[in-house]
């Protein structure tokens, strides 16, 4: 395991600034974005978003919508019953419990109505740029290819690579491997012949196409 390698690679390939694949404009537009992000890409979050936030411009909209065109209005997304359900719940709670203001705390966060650990992470490094590991699909795929985790659980991820890590590193760590994920270690076909961290890998060391 070569983590400080990895990690000059990573900084050396890919920009090491703070960087959100979700379009927004405030903190809970990125909240209910990332909720939306669930089992959906970041660009047809994007599209949906574009509009969704026009016709919703305060939570006061999202948390008196008509659930029926909430739901309407996300359907592409998928999962739209909980989905629309949740960011109602999430506008509602954050007006009445924290006066429309964004909590920092992730048990704060994650008290709220669809936010687990990964989207309370989003809005914790996005938002307040608080050290934090946001694990996605690219993240548990490659770091399990490093042989960063055994594990599938994104939770036991997290804290695994929060040991492992530089804290310095846990912001970006996510957009980088997003950036590398998209381009170069794609999950159906990874192009490993043009990949700078080849000697790294155990997936490609060992050409184990399970890794």
């Amino acid at each position: 395991m070569n983590v400080e390698k990895i990690m000059e690679i990573l900084d050396r390939e890919f920009p090491t600034e703070d960087k959100c694949y979700l379009n927004h404009e405030n903190p809970w537009q990125l909240l209910f974005a990332t909720i939306l992000s669930a089992q959906c890409t970041d660009d047809r979050v994007n599209a949906v978003t574009e509009k969704l936030f026009r016709k919703y411009t305060s939570l006061a909209d999202f948390a008196d919508a008509d659930i029926r065109e909430l739901e309407n209005d996300i359907k592409s997304t998928g999962f739209y019953h909980n989905k629309a359900k949740n960011i109602k719940a999430a506008a509602a709670a954050l007006i009445d419990e924290y006066n429309g203001e964004m909590p920092s705390d992730i048990e704060k966060l994650t008290r709220l109505a669809g936010v687990g650990r990964k989207t309370a992470n989003v809005v914790r490094s996005h938002i307040f740029n608080l050290p934090s590991i946001v694990v996605d699909t690219h993240v548990k795929r490659i770091s399990k290819k490093w042989g960063f985790t055994q594990s599938d659980d994104p939770v036991k991820i997290e804290f695994e690579l929060m040991e492992l890590l530089p804290e310095e590193h846990w912001i970006r760590y996510n957009t980088q491997v997003i950036a590398l994920g998209r381009t170069i270690c794609k999950a159906r076909k990874p192009e490993c012949g043009r990949c700078a961290f080849r000697e790294y890998c155990d997936y490609f060391l060992k050409g184990d196409k399970n890794v």
